[in-house]
Parts: structure tokens; C-alpha cells; sequence
């Protein structure tokens, strides 16, 4: 009994193996250990007097932030989180005028691709800074940057300089959800961290429903240029309360005057300049394929195979630095933490699938303003915010994460799968119904993958470890905006030809999804509707997949940890049980039904 004790221990405090022991959050935040310093440097003894390497109890003497002090942190983390997020979508409803304004419509795939590239290369890099300088003043500073791009932005007077604009501001916004994940590590105790970042993802991520909305508001009613003017206020409150709060610190930071020559080095800068052209390169191939070129082209394979091959020699260059590399294999090799990478890029696909294409379902297909279709998101926003900081705390509580992150999979996937039942005379019952399983799904979810890292990570790694799972979730978007568009493309080309034959899809297309209207014949009308309602529907489908891989990632993973037999690892599976099967099974049912009976409604 107490050899099966020790080997238990040794696995949990990650002595003996790189695979962290899987096990609930409460049990890692153990009552106050009455042990001496000696002895929980142990690996034999009562395990109950251990504490993992990197538990994050406030009982080990670390500091936390309480009372109205945290809530003022995680309000204004939040609010950075949102413009930023807000900034990746509003753009979309303002291009049009942009390009009326400076005659540039060749630009216009440089006003996403120049924000999205920046922050997606500078995202590693970002991790490595907050792991050697104060979490505060670097958000602050990153903080600076984004506003400035957007200062830059709304007074540009040319293409280029808004295509600059929107690149500083991407770098800006490279460290500003890593660093607000950073922060809420580093004021918050393990065991309530989820509720608080399951509200910080929910309404962060609010932005990216909302930004087509209000973009689309402030181009009809004001200017353009507002649409970036608004993100000032909000980054100078934050700036400004911020300023006056105590940020925690986990680990030991050395001044950068100190000795800036060894600080440099510690940044792996080589590294980054590896990776740098590897982002670059597999997102300018995401963001051509499909529109400007074609997948097959030279140009296409080309990006994919100088990014493939200067990610070999990124990984050779990190495995010679080990520990001190922008990215450390030994964190890498954690089973949970490039599971969760995985996880959290098929999920924000599904996410930002959603976000994008139910805003575009309700405007070309239902025929409504901008204002208007915000309201029909409500079902979407509302259910996965509440979800979101429901399941945070119920994990506080219970202990476990795996049971709510597969039902997220799964309720995610038949979400996405009965939006794609949408048709143009779908019931507002059924729209609200539907729109609210896949969010439920989506909110239960969302902050899951960021708990197991935290929970499976050393504090000295945590913001190198945000930083990556960050990245994926950039990467995530882009992948499957991309594969979205070029379905949507695809689909309606098809459809036309099926149902309005005389209308040139080409005609279609240049008018936009709410302009189309303009341009064609009123009898013609009900057949686009209907080619854009099954388009879109086809997307639907591509979200209903990334969250089936999301699901099996979670799915292959646990079946093999399931087999060592520890007994909390069965309890975690008895828990999965009594919290997924039956809402699983409701759901499966709901789902099989509005499949059989949808011809007759």
C-alpha cells in the first residue's frame, strides 16, 4: 500500500515523468500542508502532505489579489481582451467605405491579413517577455502599441498608412490575451481560476460576435474612422486603472538594466526570427488559397512548403537552446499541453465560424439590418457567456475540467450541425433553440484547455504556455475563416447555378451579401436567398467538423490515461458520466429529431 502510495506521489508532483498525473483541480490545491520544508521535497510519505511543484495554493504563501481590487483586474484585463478581439472582426463591415474613401480595393486583403500576421508572429515571443519582465508593465506596454496602431489607423490619410496602422496594432494585440491569461494566473488561486476565466473569455470573445454589428452601425451613422477611435477610451481607462494596482509576480524577475545583454539572449530572439517567417508564410497561404490563387497553384505550395521547412529548422534550433528556448521541448512533450494547443484551434474555428457566418446567415438570407441582426445573436451571445461562467465555477467546485470540455466538443458539434438545418423560413423558435445548444456548448468549454495547461505547467512556464495556446487560437481563426470562405465561394457559385441560372455569380458576389438585392431582378431574388442559405449551411458544416476533431483529440487522450487505473482518474470518469451522458444523449436525440422531422416544419 505504500509502494503504490510513493509511485502515485512521484507521478503527481512530476518527478519521474514528463506526463503530468491526471487529476482534479481541487486535489492539487490540497488543505494547508502541515509538513515540513524537507519533507515536501519528498516523494515518499503520506501523499496527503505533498504539494505538486507548481500548486498555486494561497496557503504556500504566494500572493493573491482579493476583493475589489481583483475585480477591477479582471475588469479591465476583460476590456482590453474585447477591443482587441472587437478589432479583428469590425473592420469587416467597414471595408467597403475604406475603399470608396482611398480607391483601393486591391488593398482590401491587406487590411485583416497585415493584423492578423503581425499578431500571430509575435505571439511566442510575447510569452518569452512576460516570462522575464512584470506582467503589468508589459500588458501596459503592449497595450500602448495596440492603441497606437488604432490611433494610426483612424487619422491614416492613404491605404498604406491604414495597412500600417492595422500592423502595429496587431503587434500590440499580440500580447494582450496571453497577458490577460498571465495576469488572472497570477491574482487567482487554481481552484477559482476557471469561473473567472470563463467570464473573461465570454465576454471577451463578445467582441468578435458584436464587431461586424457595430462596425457596420458606426459606417452608417458616423465614419468609418470611429471604428477605430472607440478602441482609445476603452485602452486609456485600462491603462489608467491598471497603473494604480499591485500585479503579483510568480517567479523572480530581473531588471532589464541589470545586465540587457543576457536579457537579450534569454529572449531566443534567433528563435523568433525563425518562427517569424514560418507564421508569415502559413498565413499568407491560408489567406491566398481559395481566392487570390488557387490551392494547387505554385504560389499556394510554395508558402506551405517554405513554412514547413523553416518550422524544421525552428524545431531543430529550440531542441539545441532546451529550457531556455522561446518555446522549451519539455513543455511541449506534455501530453496536455499540445493536446489543449489542438483542442483550443478547432474550437476557436468553431467559435469564429459561428461568429461570422450566423451574422451573414441573418443579413442575406433574413434581409435585416446590422442593428437588427445583433439582436438575433442575443441567444447566441447570452447562452455562452452564462455557460461559460456556470461551468467555470461548477469546475472550482467539483474539481474537474475533462467532463464539461467533451461536452463542449460535442454539444459544439451538434450545434454547428442543426445551424446548418437553417433555411429562409426557419421558425424563431427553432433559430433560438438551435443558436442556443451549440453556444451553451461553446461556453462550457472555452476556458478548459487554458485551466489543464495552467494546471499541468510550472509557474515559471505559465505565460510561455498561454502564449502558445494563444497562438493556436489565432492560428484556429485563420485556418477556418479561410477554409470557410473559400466553401462559401464554392457553394454559392454551385447553388446559383441551381437555382438562379440566369444571375451572373459573379455579379452576386462583387455586390456582397446584402447588395445582391440591388442589382438583380426582384423575381430572381428568392432563388440567391436560397443559393446563399445553402452556402451557408455548408459552413455550418465545416464548424460541426472542427468540433468532432476536437472532440476525438479530448476523446484519444483520456482513453489512454483511463487505463493506468489511478483511482481519481476513475473518479473523473465517473464524474464524465453523471455530467455528459445524459445531456449527450438529450441533446443526440434533439438533434436526430429536428433532423427527421425539419421537412415539416
Amino acid at each position: 500500500m505504500e509502494k503504490r502510495e510513493s509511485s502515485e506521489t512521484a507521478i503527481a508532483i512530476g518527478s519521474d515523468t514528463n506526463e503530468p498525473h491526471y487529476k482534479p483541480i481541487n486535489e492539487s490545491i490540497k488543505e494547508p500542508s502541515y509538513a515540513t520544508k524537507d519533507d515536501q521535497g519528498s516523494t515518499t510519505g503520506d501523499s496527503s502532505n505533498l504539494q505538486p511543484t507548481h500548486t498555486n495554493a494561497s496557503e504556500d504563501g504566494w500572493e493573491y489579489v482579493t476583493e475589489m481590487k481583483l475585480y477591477l483586474v479582471i475588469g479591465m484585463v476583460t476590456l482590453a481582451c474585447f477591443i482587441m478581439l472587437l478589432d479583428t472582426s469590425i473592420v469587416a463591415t467597414a471595408i467597403p467605405s475604406i475603399t470608396s474613401d482611398f480607391h483601393s480595393l486591391g488593398d482590401v486583403g491587406w487590411y485583416g491579413s497585415s493584423y492578423l500576421i503581425c499578431n500571430c508572429a509575435l505571439q511566442p515571443l510575447s510569452g518569452k517577455i512576460y516570462s522575464r519582465f512584470s506582467s503589468k508593465w508589459v500588458f501596459m506596454f503592449f497595450l500602448f502599441v495596440f492603441e497606437l496602431g488604432s490611433m494610426i489607423t483612424a487619422l491614416a490619410t492613404s491605404s498604406n498608412m491604414l495597412i500600417v496602422g492595422r500592423a502595429v496594432a496587431g503587434m500590440g494585440g499580440s500580447g494582450l490575451v496571453n497577458g490577460a491569461l498571465t495576469i488572472i494566473a497570477a491574482c487567482v488561486p487554481l481552484h477559482k481560476r476557471a469561473a473567472y476565466l470563463g467570464f473573461m473569455m465570454s465576454f471577451g470573445q463578445i467582441g468578435i460576435l458584436v464587431g461586424p454589428l457595430i462596425g457596420g452601425a458606426l459606417t452608417q451613422y458616423t465614419t468609418w474612422r470611429w471604428c477605430f477611435w472607440i478602441n482609445l477610451p476603452a485602452g486609456g481607462v485600462t491603462a489608467l486603472i491598471l497603473f494604480f494596482l499591485h500585479i503579483p509576480s510568480r517567479i523572480e524577475k530581473i531588471p532589464f538594466r541589470n545586465n540587457i545583454k543576457a536579457t537579450l539572449v534569454s529572449l531566443d530572439l534567433p528563435g523568433f526570427f525563425l518562427f517569424a517567417p514560418t507564421a508569415i508564410m502559413l498565413l499568407f497561404a491560408l489567406q491566398w488559397g481559395g481566392t487570390k490563387y488557387a490551392w494547387g497553384s505554385a504560389t499556394i505550395i510554395g508558402l506551405f512548403c517554405g513554412s514547413a521547412g523553416n518550422f524544421a529548422v525552428f524545431l531543430a534550433w529550440e531542441y539545441k537552446k532546451g529550457d531556455d528556448a522561446m518555446i522549451p521541448f519539455s513543455m511541449i512533450k506534455i501530453r496536455i499541453v499540445w493536446c489543449s494547443c489542438f483542442i483550443m484551434l478547432f474550437s476557436f474555428g468553431t467559435q469564429i465560424i459561428t461568429a461570422y457566418y450566423l451574422a451573414l446567415y441573418f443579413q442575406a438570407v433574413r434581409g435585416v439590418t446590422p442593428t437588427l441582426s445583433g439582436v438575433y445573436l442575443l441567444p447566441t451571445i447570452l447562452s455562452q457567456m452564462i455557460s461559460a461562467i456556470i461551468s467555470g465555477v461548477l469546475v472550482g467546485r467539483l474539481g474537474y475540467y475533462m467532463p464539461w470540455a467533451i461536452a463542449s466538443a460535442v454539444l459544439s458539434a451538434i450545434g454547428s450541425g442543426l445551424l446548418a438545418t437553417f433555411t429562409p423560413t426557419t421558425s424563431t423558435g427553432t433559430r433560438i433553440g438551435f443558436q442556443v445548444i451549440g453556444a451553451v456548448g461553446r461556453g462550457c468549454g472555452m476556458q478548459m484547455p487554458i485551466i489543464a495547461v495552467q494546471n499541468a505547467t510550472p509557474s515559471k512556464q505559465t505565460s510561455i504556455s498561454m502564449s502558445i495556446v494563444a497562438f493556436c487560437q489565432t492560428l484556429g481563426g485563420a485556418m477556418f475563416l479561410s477554409f470557410a470562405q473559400t466553401g462559401l465561394n464554392t457553394g454559392l457559385k454551385d447553388a446559383l447555378h441551381q437555382y438562379a441560372p440566369e444571375v451572373s455569380s459573379q455579379a452576386v458576389a462583387a455586390a456582397g451579401a446584402t447588395g445582391f438585392r440591388h442589382i438583380i431582378l426582384p423575381a430572381s431574388v428568392p432563388g440567391v436567398i436560397h443559393a446563399y442559405s445553402q452556402s451557408i449551411n455548408h459552413v455550418f458544416y465545416i464548424a460541426a467538423g472542427a468540433a468532432v476533431a476536437s472532440f476525438f483529440r479530448f476523446l484519444g487522450h483520456r482513453v489512454e490515461e483511463y487505463q493506468k487505473g489511478e483511482d481519481c482518474q476513475a473518479r473523473s470518469l465517473i464524474a464524465l458520466y453523471l455530467v455528459f451522458f445524459p445531456n449527450c444523449v438529450g441533446k443526440l436525440s434533439l438533434g436526430i429529431a429536428a433532423g427527421i422531422i425539419r421537412p415539416y416544419i
